[in-house]
């Protein structure tokens, strides 16, 4: 196998032209005197010239179109924007950000404004210890994805602005 593997190899090279003078020579000499390799040649040969003298096929030139207009026919399923309720999605956002603020004001009327007058609001604040509020894994299971709905609702918001703004522009 491989010394066919090289026969052919070695002739292929031979019938593209791109052996050395040396192999060329060499090349001649066994086709003239050998029988495995003159028989291998022809039917190279014979290969060779019918994959010159085919055309490849090619689409037709109107195939991207006939694709696109087969495509254009398709039910195609509609945008987001046309199932997607958007008072649903601004009450769920007021309903996160209202329990946000309701934590922080339960967290505030727990500090005691009245321990020492002279006490700055960052000293109070330091005292504040948030530790009571958020020692439970619902909590803060819950505060999590206040934080990513409410980052979400902020990209909505300037992705809207930024709409407003290149249709202005």
């Amino acid at each position: 196998m491989n010394k066919e593997h090289s026969i052919e190899e070695r002739l292929w090279e031979f019938i593209d032209g791109i052996s050395s003078d040396e192999e060329k020579t060499v090349i001649e000499k066994l086709l003239q005197t050998d029988a495995e390799w003159k028989a291998k040649y022809s039917e190279l040969l014979q290969i060779n010239e019918m994959l010159s003298s085919s055309e490849l096929e090619e689409p037709s030139m109107r195939f991207t179109k006939n694709v696109m207009e087969g495509i254009a026919k398709l039910h195609i399923a509609p945008a987001t924007k046309s199932y997607i309720n958007k008072k649903i999605i601004w009450g769920i956002g007021v309903f996160f950000v209202t329990m946000l603020v309701a934590i922080l004001v339960y967290g505030f009327s727990q500090m005691d404004w009245n321990a020492g007058e002279s006490s700055s609001f960052a000293e109070k604040l330091s005292k504040f210890d948030i530790s009571k509020f958020f020692n439970n894994t619902w909590v803060n299971a819950f505060m999590m994805v206040n934080v990513v709905l409410g980052l979400v609702l902020l990209d909505s918001y300037f992705n809207n602005k930024r709409k407003q703004f290149r249709k202005e522009a």
